[in-house]
């Protein structure tokens, strides 16, 4: 990915930290249902990335014109949902650590509730890169 200046409204939300996959994916952390409309939020901000850019593609514009998005459609709809969604609490609400493409497919199937794993504060200092 392209190097660029963060926009504000991302950074008015997101993280002051940068985490490893990895590490995040090996946290051992309860699985829960939420509702689905308290991270529909994300979808309004353009935290994917495309044509070489960081943070330029909203997923709402998959969600209202999937056919002008092909490609972006076609990941999102092979996206895992056995796979729990993670998020911390951030900022005054719930933020993704990990699950977009997995939280925009469950949008498009109509689910009312997606599985998460809510990562404490304290695991930080685990999944920092």
């Amino acid at each position: 990915m392209g190097k660029g200046v963060t926009p504000q409204e991302i950074l008015a939300v997101g993280f002051d930290f940068e985490w490893d996959e990895q590490k995040l994916w090996k946290l051992n952390l309860p699985l829960e249902e939420m509702e689905l409309e308290e991270l529909v939020w994300h979808f309004d901000l353009p935290f994917w990335s495309t044509g070489g850019s960081d943070y330029n593609f909203k997923p709402i514009w998959v969600l209202q014109e999937p056919e002008k998005y092909p490609e972006r459609m076609t990941r999102v709809m092979k996206a895992d949902l056995n796979c729990p969604l993670d998020i911390m609490f951030w900022k005054g609400r719930w933020v993704l650590l990990d699950g977009l493409h997995r939280l925009t497919k469950a949008k498009i199937l109509g689910q009312k509730t997606v599985k998460v794993r809510k990562v404490p504060l304290s695991a930080i200092s685990k999944i920092k890169k």
